[in-house]
């Protein structure tokens, strides 16, 4: 039977496979592993330096400069576990990802971890990084530590202050770090603009396959591993490359860098078309930032708790998302919007609309259609 259409609308939790990206895989051939010296392995290793080469063109940087990981969550891990100094502390924001976040978990980084505040759009506060206002002590970051801040947010779409950050930090002496998984294929990321020293990037936020990620690392910063291995990359890295995802990867992002000022201009008409009618509607909120990405629409709905509403528009045929796809599962408030300030009600009405290379405006049309009813249903219940 064949399945009905639904309408996606939750890229940011992941993207479908590219067709390009399925074909680069479906085209590699079984072949040996690339770190072996025979016929085979050579020939899985130009294939995946070939892959490696495309991404880094895509960044503007140097191929030895990629570490491809499993992901965007091993990116982050590496580049700030392996960037910190032996009693080096992390400095981050209230509204990162759980990757970044969660690593001030007692059996990781615990107490050396300072969160600093951010304002009612979720945009960090820099004080915060410049003089640890709020830290306890009052000092900033120093040489040992780390600093990362998202480049955009993956509830609320609001795009950080990443070059005065890595500013900041780097006049304190410490290293900067960047999780561009939201960032990358959606907006510009350019590593030298930018000024950081490290940026964490994802292949399925943006058609690739999911399994596969890349950390650069600007040339002269060293990393610690954070695992035990054959050092397969720069001595930082261990485990066999994965060079059939490592094509899928490339093939996702040239695409979606070659098509990214004609799909934003279209995300970004959608984005004000949502924004329009729904601010229409009584007790709707949106949660724009000054800057926010235009494939990201955050909506705060009263009297709404959203994994109610996501029942009702998934019965509608409608994939939406309330806050990080990481966390769900778990009802509890979201810790973004409890960061901005919002109450715990206001936490658990958040309702994430994300566009990528698949939408079409029939998608945006059909949740305009189906979300305001939605809304009246749920509240109708309580």
């Amino acid at each position: 039977m064949r399945r009905p259409r639904r309408t996606y609308l939750d890229h940011a939790a992941t993207s479908p496979l590219r067709p390009c990206a399925a074909q680069a895989m479906a085209d590699t051939p079984a072949l040996g592993n690339p770190s072996a010296v025979h016929g085979s392995g050579r020939a899985a290793r130009a294939m995946l330096e070939d892959a490696r080469e495309e991404i880094a063109a895509l960044l503007g940087v140097r191929p030895l400069e990629i570490i491809l990981t499993s992901g965007g969550t091993e990116a982050d891990a590496l580049a700030i576990l392996g960037g910190l100094a032996p009693q080096g502390r992390l400095w981050t924001s209230g509204v990162e990802h759980p990757a970044v976040a969660g690593l001030a978990d007692p059996r990781l980084l615990g107490q050396r971890v300072s969160t600093v505040p951010v304002d009612g759009h979720g945009v960090v506060d820099l004080a915060g990084f410049a003089g640890g206002r709020g830290m306890g002590d009052g000092r900033g970051p120093r040489p040992g530590d780390v600093v990362s801040l998202m480049m955009v947010n993956n509830e609320t779409g609001a795009v950080q202050p990443v070059a005065e950050m890595a500013r900041m930090a780097h006049d304190a002496g410490a290293l900067a770090h960047t999780d561009a998984v939201q960032a990358f294929g959606h907006i510009d990321v350019n590593p030298a603009e930018l000024g950081v020293d490290l940026i964490s990037i994802s292949a399925h936020k943006i058609g690739g396959p999911v399994g596969i990620g890349a950390l650069w690392v600007r040339r002269g910063v060293n990393l610690a591993p954070i695992t035990a291995g054959g050092m397969q990359q720069a001595q930082v890295r261990s485990g066999t490359q994965a060079v059939m995802l490592a094509r899928g990867f490339a093939a996702a992002a040239r695409q979606a860098v070659e098509n990214l000022d004609r799909d934003r201009a279209q995300w970004q008409a959608w984005h004000d078309l949502i924004v329009a009618e729904m601010g229409r509607l009584p007790g709707v909120h949106v949660d724009d930032a000054p800057q926010t990405s235009p494939s990201i629409c955050h909506l705060t709905i009263d009297r709404v708790r959203a994994t109610d509403l996501l029942l009702v528009l998934d019965s509608a045929g409608i994939d939406c998302s309330a806050g990080s796809a990481c966390q769900a599962g778990v009802a509890r408030p979201s810790s973004t919007m409890l960061a901005m300030g919002r109450s715990v009600d206001e936490a658990q009405g958040g309702l994430r609309i994300s566009m990528g290379h698949t939408t079409t405006r029939k998608d945006i049309e059909q949740l305009l259609d189906v979300l305001p009813g939605a809304i009246e249903t749920v509240r109708g219940a309580r």
